[in-house]
């Protein structure tokens, strides 16, 4: 049977890092929700993105039965056991009916429904209705990302590296604690670093290189090819993605694939999506002065919400950059493709496809955006493909009318 992942509305709070992907394609721990699920099921899974995104993700076959499995939960035990009882017609939910766990049930009639809107009416299209007792886990909130970091690393550590051997330190300079939960896929190079696993596993992947005197405290991925620029202070409970350049001091913080946080200043409790650079000494602030929780903006809500957390820092969309000594405030959000720029604190929240600083931009032109993402791009020997130009084109229409109430109060003089 075919098993098919959907986005419920959890895709509009998680924004702006869902502008540019599915909430499933977002990577928990060491690998994405998606890939958790594929390796869970031991097949692969079929994909409904919401909104625009759906012509550029959407991948299933709309014959025969499927179960479709909500996204942004992660698989564990329980829930694949209840996943497996479903028949045709069978919905699975919490005991309130309130959350739709997954639904069973004609792949072509039930890809037809909007995943995102209410629950109940979506259980109209169901016979029977189960429930289960417990909640999976989940991401709702970009920092989930970051305050799940810790438990879901060690979950995915043990079960990726189960039955396996670590390559071997070789490096006689790199000083090694709690070895047990160190594991090294082939081709990673180390060279007179210090790694600490006693409260964490340490997690490195294919060709990754950390240099001379990088400290890395678990739990932590360096993903596949990634960099941990000399003398980088790495602490705990971060996941440095795929291809990323990481040096200064990080905390507690995620990147997603392919961004640079190369240079001395500190990152803390902070998401950054693919494709960012933050400039030299650009520094985050992860807690207020007063000790309240931060109030961080949400799309959904069209404003800024109480983060339920007491620390957090930058949450930035795919493709945004900072230039040197950018200083962002507690709790700032970033959209998808920002130029961020200029000695003052930039707003708590940047719209997608801003250029400034301070409290001075101007729309980012679309044709100029795109020019910088293909050379940064080229030099990782990537490309931008027209389907990529035609997803960025649909987040800079969609996030028009947010972008002009933003520059109505900080447009640029001239």
């Amino acid at each position: 049977m075919q098993m098919i992942l959907f986005e419920d509305d959890s895709t509009f709070t998680m924004r702006p890092l869902t502008f540019t992907r599915p909430l499933f394609h977002l990577r928990v721990g060491i690998d994405t929700i998606s890939q958790k699920w594929e390796r869970h099921l031991k097949q692969s899974v079929g994909a409904i993105a919401a909104g625009f995104l759906a012509p550029f993700f959407n991948q299933f076959v709309p014959t025969g039965n499927a179960v479709f499995i909500n996204g942004n939960f992660l698989p564990d035990a329980a829930f694949l056991e209840a996943i497996s009882s479903l028949e045709p017609g069978d919905a699975l939910t919490s005991p309130d009916s309130k959350t739709l766990y997954a639904i069973c049930g004609s792949a072509e009639e039930f890809s037809a429904i909007d995943f995102t809107q209410p629950v109940e009416d979506i259980l109209g299209h169901c016979e029977a209705l189960k429930t289960m007792k417990h909640h999976p886990v989940s991401v709702q909130y970009p920092w989930d990302l970051f305050r799940l970091a810790n438990s879901i690393l060690k979950r995915d550590f043990l079960e990726l590296t189960a039955g396996k051997v670590s390559c071997p330190i070789t490096d006689p300079h790199t000083i090694v604690y709690g070895k047990e939960n160190i594991f090294l896929e082939e081709g990673v190079k180390i060279r007179a670093a210090i790694l600490n696993a006693e409260n964490g596993p340490i997690y490195i992947g294919k060709n990754a290189e950390i240099q001379e005197g990088a400290i890395i405290t678990g739990a932590h991925l360096i993903g596949e090819g990634a960099t941990v620029n000399v003398g980088a202070k790495l602490r705990g409970d971060s996941v440095i993605g795929p291809y990323c350049k990481v040096g200064g001091e990080i905390s507690n913080s995620v990147l997603l694939g392919f961004s640079n946080k190369g240079h001395d200043g500190f990152l803390g409790n902070s998401v950054l999506g693919e494709w960012c650079n933050l400039g030299a000494d650009t520094n985050t602030s992860n807690l207020k002065n007063n000790y309240q929780n931060p109030k961080v903006y949400n799309y959904k809500a069209q404003g800024a919400i109480d983060c339920g957390t007491l620390f957090c820092g930058l949450i930035m969309g795919d493709h945004s950059k900072s230039g040197i000594n950018t200083m962002f405030n507690t709790g700032t959000v970033v959209g998808v493709s920002c130029n961020i720029f200029g000695g003052d604190f930039p707003p708590t929240h940047v719209p997608s496809f801003s250029w400034g600083g301070g409290n001075q931009y101007a729309e980012y032109i679309f044709a100029k955006a795109t020019d910088v993402m293909e050379r940064v791009m080229k030099r990782r020997n990537k490309t931008l493909s027209e389907k990529d130009r035609q997803l960025l084109e649909s987040v800079f229409q969609f996030t028009a009318k947010d972008r002009a109430r933003f520059l109505v109060n900080h447009r640029q003089n001239g």
